[in-house]
Parts: structure tokens; sequence; C-alpha cells
């Protein structure tokens, strides 16, 4: 069930394809082999009201949270966490020289006590043939 979820201030949608950077992130975590991709969601939010450091116009944020079901080593969090901020950062390479902006992602476990979900998409991934279904 992992669901990456891109927060990101508005001001950025004029000088960051944000399509690109939600198919480099799911592509990313769809190559890492502890995350299966048939409960992989990536998705993306505009901040349209928030104040960043000293409150210039020009700055801006992406925080990135990986949200992921319990029993993952902190060592196999670490690596994931790791791989996936590096694709953040190079997707973002030519905007971070431009534009003051802060990046982060972060690994957050789950506990399955308090998660409920119901879905059907790995029955249909097999259908389709499609991997890791």
């Amino acid at each position: 069930m992992p669901h990456q979820i891109i927060e990101y201030s508005a001001n950025l949608e004029a000088r960051l394809d944000i399509d690109g950077l939600i198919d480099a992130l799911h592509h990313c975590a769809a190559g890492q082999d502890v995350l299966p991709i048939g409960g992989l969601r990536t998705r993306a939010y505009p901040t349209s009201r928030y104040q960043i450091a000293d409150g210039h116009p020009d700055n801006a944020f992406i925080a990135v949270y990986l949200r992921i079901g319990e029993g993952r080593s902190v060592e196999v969090r670490e690596q994931v966490g790791r791989a996936l901020f590096q694709a953040l950062c190079d997707f973002t390479a030519e905007t971070f020289a431009e534009t003051p902006i802060a990046l982060s992602y972060e690994v957050q476990e789950i506990d399955p006590r308090t998660r409920w979900n119901h879905n059907n998409l790995r029955d249909h991934m097999a259908q389709r043939g499609s991997e890791n279904g």
C-alpha cells in the first residue's frame, strides 16, 4: 500500500512540470522491489496558502510523504527513501538552481491496526497481465 503524497506550493505550477514530477516519483517507486506496484498510488496537491521562510513570494516547497505498511526494516526504509529523494532532487534540479525552494521526503510507516482498505486492483491487474500484480 505505498502511497506517495506530493504537497507543493502553488507558485511552482508555472515553473515545474508537476505531471512529470508525479511520473518520475511513481516510476522510481515502482522500481523499488519492496514496494508492491499493485498498491502504489502517487498524487499531488498544490497548496495555495502558505508562508515559507521570510515570506518572499518566490519561496517554494515540495514535501513528499511515502506512507507504507508496517514490517520493513529501517535500513530498507532508508534505502527506498534515499532513492526517492534522489529522484525528487534530480527532477527538480533545474528549478532548484533558479528558485528558492525547500525539498523534503519522508517515509511514514502505517500501523495496520488503525488502517482499513478495500480494493480489487490486483485482480484487474492480473486479468490484464500487468507485472507485479
